[in-house]
């Protein structure tokens, strides 16, 4: 019995070392020996599969076990535990089941309690094991590993020698497999070292960044020194040169002085009025002027002396061989005197008909000198009188500079250097300026509002400015000026950035040059035509309303370039809430410059006036006038006050072209289709750009009379 009991020890010791062995073999088994094996497993009879599994797991066919054994020596049932050591014993031998024998009863009873221990802790050992591994390891040849619950065996009461088993057991039916859930756990692994991975790498990615955020910092901060000291060095040169430029300014209006003139003080009364007096160069011109006037009296006071002492005429009935020479006459001496101051003089001796001619080919020739030397010091003091508008304009631009505020170079915004003055006007300032950031030059207008006006006017004024610059801020055409900036200084003062032009403005060159040419003068209307339709085609549409030579910038200061329109301060937007099939009304009427509005502007009644891009229109038709004559079409003499009063432009029914210069008749008829009276009948933009007469195909000739199709009406 003790041999026995020690050799069911070491059986049972065998049988766990054998287990653990299947376990681990199980685990190690290669992933494509186990799906080998499943598929083989799944591909037997299900007869076959159904005693294969009763024969390994202890079922029944029935599903049920014996009852409980008595003492008295009733026959016992196996246990699922019994079954699982006979078929460990018989590893693939019959499940018969033989009677015990009285020997045997006795060594059970005695091991029992030692067998259940140990079979209760082989259970726990192998409960992780599901049944389908049982199949995997017959196949790959390993012992099974049978998985008992943990309640399979009953235990029983205390004192009692009988042991109770389960009735059945039960099976979990599922899809895992050991393959497939060593499949996601090796998935998971290769995750987690991917994760772990792309972790690292993206610290270290990190860390690069870092360091090369670092570095570009340190560059930064390098560049931005570099940048300082440029932009401190540019703002030195650019002041250097602004100061040389000013002085050189001052000196040549100096000498210019006494050339050309100079403002004096006169007082009248209890005030002093400015007055001008021209310079030596003017002086010397009149002084010309005088000597020509007398010489030409000279000349025809000698013409008619010459007129006395004429011939008679060779047609006369006497022939030239019967005229006898004039004898001279006697005069008798009063008292006897012959030198007596007193005496009547003689009468001039008759010259001959060649001595006659003569002279008055010589008095002639001196006339005609003398008319081309006056039309030769005409064009002199012509220009003289263009060089002095330059230095009136100059002289008042440098005394406003120098009692303006922003006269020492400072810089606004932090961003524009002020460099010179260009010009002042009602309540503004244009500075030339240069942006140290986009490193260019700009226009700064600098609006300065009188501290002494009420809140309610300040307000008016600052809401068109900044109505001004939201209509110019979205401008993009490159015949409009650009707006680039707007910012505010302080409470009465902001300022605009505008793109800069380096020639003057059209009013400036039509009062140094009176006129232009008609090719000229074209090509400056198709440059505003042009700009206009683009102002009408964007949403919403954009009436100007301020058209005017003042208004219209030369690019290279001459007529033959390109030309730029600025000043939006008198836009109107033609949107929808306020534009209708008739127009808009004019809310600002009596604003605007009175010589380049149309007649429906001047209208006063109940309603205001309604106004379309037909406004824009007749300025362009005011401006080819006074581009080709020099002259307006309307008011030309008049001030605005007394256009107000007179009604000048209400009455300006028909427009009157002068005979002096020669305009060709398409140029006229362009002009009659701007300046129609009634807006009905008066062209838009759009049918403007349209116009044939600013078409480049078409052909002109100004020795034409007809007019093009369209203008026949006028």
């Amino acid at each position: 019995l003790e041999l026995s009991r020690n050799g069911g020890s070491l059986e049972r010791d065998n049988d766990s070392r054998v287990k653990t062995s299947q376990r681990h073999s199980l685990h190690h088994a290669s992933g494509a020996d186990r799906e080998r094996a499943m598929e083989e497993l799944h591909s037997l009879d299900p007869r076959r599969q159904e005693l294969l599994e009763a024969r390994f797991l202890g079922g029944v066919s029935g599903n049920t076990a014996g009852s409980t054994g008595s003492a008295s020596g009733g026959t016992k049932t196996l246990t699922n535990n019994d079954c699982s050591n006979h078929s460990f014993g018989s590893l693939g031998s019959s499940s018969d089941k033989e009677s015990e024998t009285p020997e045997k009863k006795h060594s059970e009873s005695s091991r029992g309690r030692k067998r259940k221990a140990d079979n209760q802790s082989e259970s726990s050992q192998d409960d992780h094991l599901k049944p389908c591994d049982l199949f995997i390891s017959l196949y790959l040849g390993l012992p099974p590993v049978i998985r008992s619950p943990q309640n399979s065996h009953s235990h029983s009461a205390p004192g009692s020698s009988v042991r109770h088993t389960p009735l059945h057991t039960l099976f979990t039916p599922t899809d895992l497999t050991v393959v497939k859930l060593a499949t996601i756990e090796s998935n998971k692994n290769l995750d987690l070292e991917k994760k772990e991975g792309r972790i690292d790498d993206l610290l270290r990615a990190n860390c690069d960044l870092r360091r090369q955020i670092d570095e570009q910092q340190k560059l930064l901060e390098k560049y931005k020194e570099r940048l300082n000291k440029c932009i401190t060095m540019s703002k030195k040169l650019l002041i250097e040169k602004s100061t040389q430029e000013k002085q050189a300014c001052r000196e040549k209006s100096m000498q210019d002085r006494l050339r050309l003139g100079h403002f004096t003080s006169v007082r009248h009364g209890a005030s002093f009025t400015e007055q001008w007096t021209d310079g030596y160069a003017f002086q010397n011109l009149v002084k010309q002027q005088e000597w020509i006037i007398q010489q030409r009296e000279e000349i025809e006071r000698q013409r008619k002396l010459l007129a006395k002492r004429k011939p008679p005429s060779a047609s006369s009935s006497q022939s030239p061989s019967t005229i006898s020479e004039p004898k001279p006459r006697k005069t008798k001496a009063v008292n006897g005197s012959e030198n007596d101051p007193f005496l009547k003089p003689s009468l001039p001796q008759l010259l001959t008909l060649a001595e006659y001619h003569e002279q008055e080919e010589i008095f002639k020739l001196r006339l005609g000198h003398l008319k081309k030397e006056e039309a030769e010091i005409q064009a002199e003091l012509e220009r003289l009188e263009r060089v002095r508008n330059l230095h009136i304009r100059e002289l008042k631009r440098i005394n406003n500079e120098d009692s303006s505020q922003f006269k020492d170079h400072p810089t606004l915004n932090e961003r524009y250097l002020l460099l010179h003055l260009l010009g002042r006007g009602g309540f503004s300032e244009v500075y030339k300026a240069f942006d140290l950031i986009e490193q260019r030059y700009a226009a700064v207008k600098i609006h300065q509002l009188n501290k002494n006006w009420r809140e309610e006017k300040k307000e008016n004024y600052h809401k068109h400015a900044c109505r001004e610059y939201r209509i110019h801020k979205q401008l993009d055409h490159p015949r409009i000026v650009k707006l680039y900036d707007y910012f505010s200084l302080d409470t009465d003062t902001f300022c605009t950035v505008l793109e800069y032009c380096e020639g003057n403005d059209l009013d400036f060159y039509l009062k140094q040059h009176k006129l232009m040419s008609e090719k000229e003068a074209r090509s400056i209307v198709m440059q505003i035509v042009n700009a206009l339709r683009y102002l009408n085609e964007i949403k919403p549409p954009i009436i100007h309303y301020d058209l005017k030579p003042g208004n219209i910038l030369l690019v290279d200061g001459n007529a033959c370039g390109g030309i730029k329109i600025t000043d939006f301060g008198l836009s109107k937007i033609m949107d929808d809430d306020s534009y209708g099939v008739d127009g808009m009304d004019l809310t600002s009427q009596g604003a605007g410059t009175y010589w380049y509005l149309p007649p429906e502007c001047f209208v006063v009644g109940k309603e205001p006036p309604k106004i379309s891009n037909k406004v824009d229109v007749w300025s362009v038709g005011v401006i080819f006038f006074q581009c080709l004559y020099g002259r307006k079409p309307f008011g030309h003499n008049q001030s605005q006050q007394d256009i107000l009063q007179e009604n000048t432009i209400l009455k300006a029914t028909e427009v009157q072209f002068p005979s002096k210069p020669v305009a060709s008749n398409e140029a006229k008829a362009f002009i009659r289709r701007c300046l129609a009276y009634r807006k009905e009948d008066r062209f838009d933009v759009h049918q403007l750009g349209r116009d044939s007469y600013l078409l480049p195909h078409i052909r002109r000739a100004s020795s034409s009379g007809a007019l093009p199709p369209n203008s026949s009406s006028y």
